[in-house]
């Protein structure tokens, strides 16, 4: 249980969440905490989570990941070691990469969230924070899916998906502000 939650606000259309549930595939989330900053509930996580993976897969399945939820310090370490990059990033995804002959797992991998720049980063954007929080969750999950952006036709598929999920929780548009996920 996450103590420092923020008050949450319903969803614009509370049926989402009870449709995405009958249809949703098991998912085990191992919500860590490791900052003192204000973040979603577990349900929240699990709610977001569930619709990236309905959305970004072609049949559902059973699934075990992490978020981790860290201040700028444990982001920027992190960023360094396996990014080469300077500084603390919004979210990370780290892939289960099942080991040769192991038998198939419905492990999926870990996302790192920085709690403070995803704050830092909805209130720049003129965003509130659970829509950010959503789009970072969404954006990282799908990257464990496998989705990308590396080139353009890429970035303006993933985007395309993003969107739509990010909609349905009655969100605005992530794209349509200046700015949107740090991990390119």
């Amino acid at each position: 249980m996450i103590a420092n939650s923020m008050s949450t606000e319903p969803d614009p259309d509370p049926k989402s969440r009870d449709a995405l549930a009958v249809a949703a595939a098991p998912l085990v989330l191992d919500l860590q905490c490791a900052t003192l900053a204000e973040v979603p509930s577990q349900e929240d996580f699990e709610h977001w989570v569930s619709a990236a993976l309905a959305a970004g897969r072609s049949a559902p399945a059973a699934t075990e990941m992490t978020i981790r939820l860290v201040d700028e310090a444990e982001s920027a370490a992190l960023n360094r070691t396996y990014r080469g990059r300077t500084g603390p990033t919004n979210v990370l995804s780290f892939p289960f990469e099942l080991p040769p002959g192991a038998p198939a797992t419905g492990l999926l991998g870990d996302l790192v969230i920085c709690a403070p720049l995803v704050l830092a980063e909805a209130a720049d954007q003129g965003k509130s924070p659970r829509a950010h929080w959503a789009h970072m969750v969404v954006h990282g999950t799908l990257h464990l899916l496998g989705h990308d952006h590396q080139d353009d036709d890429q970035a303006s598929a993933m985007e395309a998906l993003e969107t739509r999920i990010i909609t349905s929780f009655g969100f605005e548009n992530p794209y349509e502000s200046d700015s949107g996920p740090d991990d390119q």
